[in-house]
């Protein structure tokens, strides 16, 4: 398979060295430097596009590469109040892009498991839940979309919570996230559900980017010759 990546720094020198042992060829690369890359005859033969980001640049990347006819699989998160957009693409014009807010295989795994916890918790209202996501330095969205994933997972099935806040509840119904920036930290998320008598937490710590960088690949390899909206439960079928 051909690909191009966007975005060059540490996730994308990570997913260049995955793809290339799996057997796959990296055509173009897309960088602050070379904006020019996507209007390139090397751009456009690449079979799937893999975009890591920023949130300020990831909506015109997208948009760019639909222009060069190259499905794009991204990572990138802060950018979701353009989702729409993108869906309108992948109806009505047959763009092709994956989105996942977290791609590993653990993290996914991870999300099915909050979700059913939540739906038991919902039957026992002495527990208030919480959650603290900490990363490195360098992440640019707060909370991560990972945070924000599981939040959304928490409250479709949590009756006492309507909606997510940063760092403390203003109401019963708040579900509070503490979001910490230190050092290289490459991911870890928590959920607690404290009661006056104990608590419950589930706990996922990510011990480097190779996992996320392997999703993408995976992800990039299930895209290809596809069409329309995708994501991770399109791909594991949870």
């Amino acid at each position: 398979m051909k690909i191009a990546l966007i975005g060059y720094g540490k996730m994308g020198k990570a997913i260049e060295q995955i793809a290339i042992s799996r057997g796959h060829e990296i055509v173009s690369v897309v960088d602050i430097n070379n904006p020019e890359e996507f209007t390139s005859d090397r751009f456009k033969q690449a079979d799937v596009a893999i975009e890591f980001t920023t949130p300020a640049t990831a909506f015109d990347n997208y948009m760019k590469s639909f222009a060069a006819g190259v499905p794009v699989v991204s990572g990138t998160t802060g950018w979701l109040s353009h989702l729409p957009e993108i869906k309108a693409k992948c109806e009505h014009e047959g763009a092709t892009f994956f989105y996942a807010s977290n791609f590993s295989i653990g993290v996914n795994i991870f999300f099915a498991v909050n979700k059913y916890l939540a739906k038991i918790m919902n039957k026992f209202p002495d527990y208030n839940v919480s959650m603290t996501e900490v990363h490195h330095i360098h992440k640019l969205d707060e909370p991560s979309g990972t945070a924000i994933t599981l939040a959304e997972g928490i409250l479709e099935n949590l009756d006492r919570k309507d909606r997510w806040t940063l760092e403390k509840e203003e109401k019963p119904t708040d579900l509070a996230i503490h979001a910490i920036r230190e050092g290289e930290v490459p991911g870890i998320h928590e959920i607690t559900y404290d009661s006056p008598v104990d608590y419950i937490s589930i706990k996922h710590d990510a011990k480097s980017r190779a996992g996320f960088a392997l999703g993408a690949v995976v992800a990039a390899e299930f895209t290809a010759g596809k069409k329309g909206f995708l994501g991770m439960d399109d791909m594991l079928k949870f």
